[in-house]
């Protein structure tokens, strides 16, 4: 039998026509309103003495984890795409855009507890890692898993992957081998290892009582960590500790420098996203600054406008925005800055000078521009040249 229930259609969808329109959700949204956040009072990641690892390392690549590290190390540009997939990883769960989070400490609790899926989501994708017989992944031929840490030896091992005649069913088929991520977004430094799980290489604990036997230390999802004494038994791609994950910039800026360019309000009424956007290519020169960042300070879709918006803005300022687009990477790299490439801008302020001044400088139309010493900041700002987009610098070959 079935119940028909005559619901009221509501009001203001029947005079506006917009039934299944996202209008009416976003009129009472507070997903889309402007947040701001404190600084962290904690750091993201425990360092344990006993975990310290140093870069540069030599090891010897074990015999049986080989074809994994070989395997990683033949993917073209393996480390770099491994750094961008952490990278990438955390900023999804920021979500700065709708969120305005810019640091890991914003997350909730069970929002960094995805942070490990999240990882192993976009290494999977990155690397396109086929599927294991028991196991997440399967890499040269192999089952192999990706755990992830916050934390330097905090990786949560369960049962499935190793071999252990007291687990009965819930055994591994196996001692599997298994990647071991990590990052530290306050310090910029991130690592990925390789080691075989076994039984021995997990914690154990003393168990009260008169005896104190050994027993293993399961948490309450019956996983276990990695003894201090498995350290040696990981070997490290790329060396050991990296220190160059992809920089949160905002994290990163001085804290004075990062509350005026979030401020909520200006003298005498509120601040829009653009105009944190303007603040931001002002206060924050000459570094590379990402798509991530300019939706985290806008709060707004459409990245690109809000930093050529800010283009138009900040020329009668002096201040030129460089994308990666036409003349603009020419201008970068005449100046000595970094190039910026897609998704990435650089601005910084520029000064006429002569033909003969020794300083790094482009000509556009006649005039040489270059970047200000630090006595001509002190003068009235020139206004900055209209780049071209299409048509060559004056000297700037295909």
């Amino acid at each position: 039998m079935t119940i028909q229930m005559d619901l009221p259609f509501p009001q203001d969808a029947a005079q506006t026509g917009m039934q299944d329109s996202r209008a009416l959700a976003a009129k009472y949204s507070r997903r889309n309103t402007f947040h701001t956040w404190d600084p962290p009072r904690e750091r993201m990641s425990k360092v344990p003495r006993e975990w310290q690892i140093q870069p540069g390392l030599t090891q010897q690549v074990p015999d049986d984890l080989a074809p994994f590290v070989e395997w990683f190390y033949h993917q073209p540009e393996a480390r770099e795409r491994f750094r961008w997939a952490l990278r990438d990883s955390l900023d999804e769960l920021l979500d700065g855009q709708r969120t305005g989070r810019w640091a890991y400490q914003h997350l909730t609790k069970t929002e960094k507890t995805y942070l490990g899926t999240a990882v192993e989501v976009n290494l999977t994708k990155e690397f396109a890692i086929e599927n294991g017989a028991d196991l997440d992944w399967s890499i040269a031929s192999l089952d192999i898993d990706c755990k992830f840490s916050k934390d330097l030896g905090g990786w949560e091992i369960p049962m499935e992957m190793y071999l252990c005649a007291d687990h009965g069913e819930r055994s591994g088929r196996a001692d599997h081998a298994a990647v071991l991520t990590w990052m530290d977004d306050d310090t910029s430094r991130w690592a990925a290892g390789i080691v075989r799980i076994t039984d021995e290489r997990l914690r154990w604990k003393r168990e009260r009582g008169v005896n104190g036997d050994l027993v293993r230390a399961y948490n309450r999802d019956n996983k276990r960590k990695l003894s201090d004494g498995a350290k040696s038994d990981v070997y490290w791609l790329w060396g050991g500790l990296q220190t160059d994950l992809p920089t949160n910039l905002l994290l990163q800026l001085e804290p004075e420098v990062r509350e005026r360019i979030l401020s909520a309000s200006l003298p005498g009424r509120a601040s829009s996203g653009q105009q944190r956007v303007n603040r931001l290519f002002r206060e924050v020169q000459e570094r590379l600054i990402g798509r991530q960042t300019v939706l985290t300070v806008g709060q707004q879709d459409d990245a690109p406008k809000r930093a050529r918006d800010a283009r138009i803005a900040l020329r009668p300022k002096g201040i030129v925005v460089l994308g990666h687009q036409g003349s603009h990477p020419y201008v970068a790299r005449a100046l000595g800055l970094p190039a910026p490439t897609k998704g990435e801008w650089i601005s910084t302020r520029l000064v006429p000078v002569s033909s003969d001044d020794a300083r790094p400088k482009f000509s556009l139309d006649g005039q040489f521009w270059a970047r200000p010493r630090e006595e001509e900041l002190l003068a009235a700002p020139v206004p900055a040249p209209d780049l071209p987009d299409k048509r060559k610098i004056d000297g700037q070959t295909p």
